[in-house]
This record gives structure tokens, sequence and C-alpha cells, in this order.
């Protein structure tokens, strides 16, 4: 699995995550599962089959997360260089076609949330803003076409 970059928040949210996984997670299936089991023939038993299903998926889960952290890195955000796009960039963009401007923070896919801002560097447009620098543009091919947005300013 490749190496994946994380705020600490970031981090932390996964972590809490696997967490919650492994304790009540892992109780509720096993709960499912003795109820299931209580209510007789295992054979002809869909219930229990689905318990045992949900707890093969769960471990599955838990295991992608504990791979995950594993394979995780914290990015420190002083060493951001603000010369250009990089991943925990604060990008404020100009879409050309409409001037409507827009600030995005560059993250990892697993932080990203639209809602807060944050948008995953392998996204179309956090990929196409990697590497310009204020006052580039960049031709950012999305789903609905083609657009092109201007480097306004770039933070940390």
């Amino acid at each position: 699995m490749a190496v994946s970059y994380f705020t600490v928040e970031g981090l932390n949210k996964i972590k809490d995550e696997l967490h919650e996984l492994r304790t009540k997670g892992i109780k509720e299936v096993a709960d499912q599962i003795a109820e299931a089991r209580d209510k007789g023939d295992l054979s002809e038993n869909a219930e229990y089959d689905a318990a045992k299903d949900a707890q093969g998926l769960l471990m599955l889960k838990i295991s992608k997360l504990e791979e995950l952290i594993a394979n995780s890195r914290i990015l420190d955000e002083s060493n951001i260089d603000t010369s250009k796009v990089a991943v925990l960039s604060k990008v404020k963009i100009k879409n050309m076609a409409n001037n409507a401007v827009i600030e995005y923070m560059l993250v990892s896919e697993e932080e990203a949330d639209l809602k807060k801002g944050k948008i995953s560097v392998k996204s179309p447009i956090g990929h196409g803003l990697l590497g310009k620098k204020v006052g580039d543009t960049a031709d950012i091919i999305v789903p609905a076409g083609k657009i092109k947005f201007e480097i306004l300013e770039i933070n940390r």
C-alpha cells in the first residue's frame, strides 16, 4: 500500500474510527451472531449467515484501517512551501468562466470533505492544481467539461 499523508486531526479521526470498530463494532456483530445462533438450525438460518457476512466485512474494514494507519505519515503544516500548490495548501482560485472565487485546502483522499472546503489531491481539481504557482492558470477536466482556474493565493 502506498504512503498516505495526513494532518494530525485527520489521522486521529481514522484512529478513532478504528477504535470504535474494534470495540463497539465487534461487540455488536458478536451479539448478532449469538442471537441468530439461539434461533436454532444454523444450516438454514439466514440471520446467522448475514451476521457472519457482516463480521467478515467488519474485519476487512478493520484490517484496511490498520494498514492505512501503518502506512500513514503526518504532514507538518509549518513546513509547507507556499510558493506552489501542494498537499495541505490552502488555495484561493478563480473560475475564469464565471469569475467565482473558491478556496480549497488540498488533503489526502481519506480526509477530503467538500463541506469543509477540503478536496483530495487525487480529485480532478486537486490534481490539476498541484505544482501551480500564484498567477498560473490551470485547465482542469471535470465531469461537466473543461474549466480554467487562476490561482489567486496559496496559504498554509
